[in-house]
């Protein structure tokens, strides 16, 4: 099995290409060994001393460390990421499913916007997910209210130095330009 690397505009993150499928569905985001119960893959990570983070996406792993040195921990890194796929094990364990769409729960917007929120979510599936996944991370929609989107970086994204820019630059100016109502975009 031959797993290649590939870094992120976020220092802190690697993104791993294991050269198959890692998760089926929606991108999983673990901060905390505590958070890994669902993921077998997850644990074994964290087990890992500078891990900090580990994201699951359909094809890649994105890990986050501490100011520990990618030299001294992704040799470690690789052979949890081959264990685990050459093992057999799942990467989300059955219990560990969470209801499909969680994160549709915790969104927030007026009912008269609802029009607007799909074009907004519709945008961000097509044109910034895919970019951003690129990078080793995801976004995902939260809420709309009185002009102002607000998104949720994960992965590689979440405390990167440009995301900031990404989300200002990037993100804001192409809702600006397609969705009439959009002012701006905040992280949450």
């Amino acid at each position: 099995m031959f797993i290649q690397t590939e870094a992120t505009p976020n220092p802190a993150t690697l993104k791993f290409l294991p050269g198959r499928d890692v998760l089926v569905g929606e991108p999983r985001d673990f901060r905390s060994v505590e958070a890994t119960v669902a993921s077998p893959l997850a644990q074994g990570l964290f087990g890992i001393s500078g891990v900090t983070g580990v994201f699951l996406g359909s094809d890649f792993i994105s890990v986050t460390k501490d100011d520990t040195n990618w030299a001294h921990i992704k040799p470690a890194i690789l052979g949890v990421i081959m264990d685990h796929f050459l093992s057999g094990k799942p990467v989300i364990t059955e219990g560990g499913v969470d209801v499909a769409n969680h994160d549709e729960v915790d969104e927030f917007f007026e009912p008269e916007d609802s029009e607007t929120v799909e074009v907004i979510k519709e945008l961000l599936a097509t044109r910034v997910r895919p970019a951003v996944a690129m990078d080793g991370g995801d976004i995902t929609f939260k809420g709309f209210k009185e002009g102002t989107v607000f998104l949720h970086m994960q992965g590689a994204c979440s405390g990167c130095p440009s995301s900031t820019a990404t989300l200002k630059s990037g993100i804001e100016n192409l809702l600006r330009h397609f969705v009439p109502g959009v002012e701006q975009v905040q992280q949450v």
